[in-house]
């Protein structure tokens, strides 16, 4: 058996859910088929038990304590030993078989996610992703667990019956015509429990992506006084979502009581009609045993029936949502590339804002608006193909849209202005491609000046991070990000306001430190700060959305390259900026500067005290 998470999960046919289904039949045939062999054999032995016995008590009873008896007694005990063996080992099998299709499953929708970028979001509710991972995908995996029972309860089914025609004729068209009448009337009920659990689903699926929306739009709630408002949609979804959950468990309560009452009724009119023929003489008092024995276990077959058809609807509409998922086309790399790679040190050039970025140069690209500039940043990591139609960026001439996506994400990294942290080890969550030394490791962070992370987190590398990394403040947060970035160390990479959450001071650390690991390969930072400008070798300075001037910080703060209107402009800028630091500054010195007054006010006080 494979180990889980699968290294690959594949790539399914899309074609619609029963294709899906059956895909992931044939990815996991071997254990599939042990399972419903392991299945046949066990319900099989069941099958032959009650046989056994009414032969060992009409032996019993014609031969007393004789050789036949002691051999139906070890047919008994071989028929037990196989009963509990393949029940041990086939319930592993079906396990590993509820797992392997769910994982599946959920490996695929998180791939697609983790592909698809903003895509997801504009065609599928966020619900309806969440809950493809947390509730389809085991729905899935559920109709693969049953197989092998509803498949050994056909196969113990067609056993019986033979057996029963031997026994009597009567008895064994009871079994052929009776069960399967019982299984038709409990089938009926399975079309509306779909029906209704299919509107549950959608229901619980607008429910987490109203749900998800509001936290994650909780703050901004607050500020404008509209808790009440999606408070309410919510609460309204929250009825409706249980109205549909009162609907199914009421169909569900039927369904589950004809379980009981129809197999019971099969059972009462088999036994009624054996002990009938028993008084009468034309079957044996070990045949009624047999007979009882028979009715009494294919309750069992007929319950297996029943919740592989109940298992296989739900795995039917939960595919059917994977596949919505799964049919997403990705913003980048829909289809591969078809251009030759360039050659290292290829410069970078954004077409629409006539930015360039040349080999082995730090530069910063500055803007009086902000998601100006970091739209140009975020165009050249190649994130949306289509919109890259109007705003063309090309690596070495070569259009990115036309390159392989696995190597334009190899050769250039985009690390944006909010990180994304993920929970996990501290190193797992810095070393994103596993290949990094302990020393690589502290070398980033010393760069990011981030040893107030280490020394914070348990454990140092080895500790764990909580999800969205909430156990660090923003700036924290920040430097990880930056020191992830970093250790890829990729030929080509664009830092998106990567010290706008720290104070002054770190930040000028942060600004050294990075010229200097990045010197001799090609970096654009996005920013207005000074503190970074100082150390960059270039600053290219955007207006209305193009590149107005090139220079370095003080070339441009003087005379704007030769163009005195674009010099106050970036002056207006930069000085905005400047102004907001020294504030900062200015706070922070006031607070150092409070608290070395306290210090020494308790100095004085102990020091008058021990006096």
């Amino acid at each position: 058996m494979r180990s889980l998470p699968l290294d690959d999960p594949g790539t399914p046919p899309l074609s619609g859910p029963v294709a899906l289904l059956w895909w992931l039949a044939r990815r996991q045939w071997g254990i599939l088929l042990a399972a419903v062999g392991l299945g046949i054999l066990q319900f099989a032995a069941q099958a032959f038990t009650p046989f056994v016995v009414g032969r060992a008590v009409d032996d019993g009873l014609d031969s007393g304590f004789g050789p036949d008896l002691w051999r139906a007694c070890g047919t008994l005990l071989a028929l037990g030993a196989v009963i509990i063996t393949t029940s041990a080992i086939g319930h592993r099998y079906d396990v590993n078989n509820w797992l392997r299709a769910a994982f599946t499953s959920s490996q695929l929708v998180g791939r697609t996610v983790a592909r698809s970028g903003h895509t997801i979001t504009k065609e599928l509710p966020t619900g309806e992703v969440v809950s493809a991972v947390a509730n389809d995908a085991l729905r899935i995996g559920e109709v693969f667990a049953l197989a092998a029972h509803f498949l050994g309860s056909l196969v113990a089914y067609g056993i019986v019956a033979v057996l029963m025609l031997r026994v009597s004729v009567p008895l064994g068209l009871v079994v052929v015509l009776g069960l399967p009448t019982v299984a038709a009337i409990l089938g009926l009920l399975v079309k509306p429990l779909s029906r209704r659990q299919s509107a549950q689903r959608e229901a619980s699926g607008r429910l987490t992506t109203l749900g998800s929306d509001t936290v994650s739009g909780l703050r901004i709630l607050r500020g404008i006084g509209g808790e009440e408002v999606f408070t309410g949609r919510y609460r309204a979804q929250s009825q409706e979502t249980r109205r549909r959950g009162v609907e199914v468990a009421r169909t569900q309560s039927v369904l589950d009581a004809l379980q009981v009452l129809l197999p019971g009724a099969f059972v009462v009119t088999l036994i009624w009609l054996g002990a009938h023929m028993a008084l009468a003489g034309t079957i044996t008092p070990g045949q009624l045993v047999s007979t009882y024995g028979f009715a009494a276990f294919l309750s069992w077959p007929v319950q297996n029936a029943t919740q592989m058809l109940q298992a296989a609807t739900r795995a039917h509409i939960g595919a059917s949502k994977v596949v919505k998922v799964l049919q997403v086309v990705p913003a980048t790399g829909a289809t591969p590339g078809t251009a030759a790679a360039p050659g290292p040190r290829a410069p970078l050039v954004d077409e629409a804002s006539g930015l360039r970025l040349e080999p082995d140069r730090v530069v910063a690209l500055v803007s009086a608006d902000p998601d100006e500039s970091a739209r140009i940043a975020t165009r050249l990591g190649r994130f949306d193909d289509e919109a890259e139609k109007a705003t063309p960026v090309r690596l070495g001439g070569v259009l990115l849209s036309e390159l392989d996506k696995e190597l334009v994400r190899e050769r250039i990294v985009v690390a944006e202005a909010t990180p994304h942290l993920f929970s996990g080890l501290l190193e797992e969550e810095l070393d994103v491609r596993g290949s990094a030394t302990q020393d690589d490791l502290l070398r980033v962070i010393a760069t990011a000046d981030a040893q107030d992370v280490l020394d914070s987190v348990p454990d140092g590398l080895a500790g764990e991070l909580p999800e969205k990394g909430r156990s660090l403040s923003g700036g924290q947060r920040q430097r990880v990000a930056l020191a992830r970035a970093l250790l890829i160390d990729p030929e080509i990479l664009v830092l998106v306001e990567p010290t706008s959450a720290v104070d002054a001071h770190t930040e000028a650390r942060i600004a050294a430190r990075l010229a200097d690991v990045r010197r001799g390969r090609t970096t654009l930072v996005v920013t207005a700060s000074p503190l970074v400008l100082d150390h960059v070798d270039e600053v290219a300075f955007v207006q209305d959305g193009v590149v107005r001037a090139r220079g370095s910080h003080d070339d441009l703060l003087a005379h704007g390259a030769d163009d005195l209107e674009v010099a106050r402009a970036y002056r207006a800028v930069v000085g905005r900026q400047m102004e907001e630091e020294s504030v900062e500054n200015s706070s922070i010195e006031s607070l150092a500067e409070d608290e070395r007054l306290h210090e020494e006010l308790m100095a004085e006080q102990k020091s008058g005290g021990q006096s």
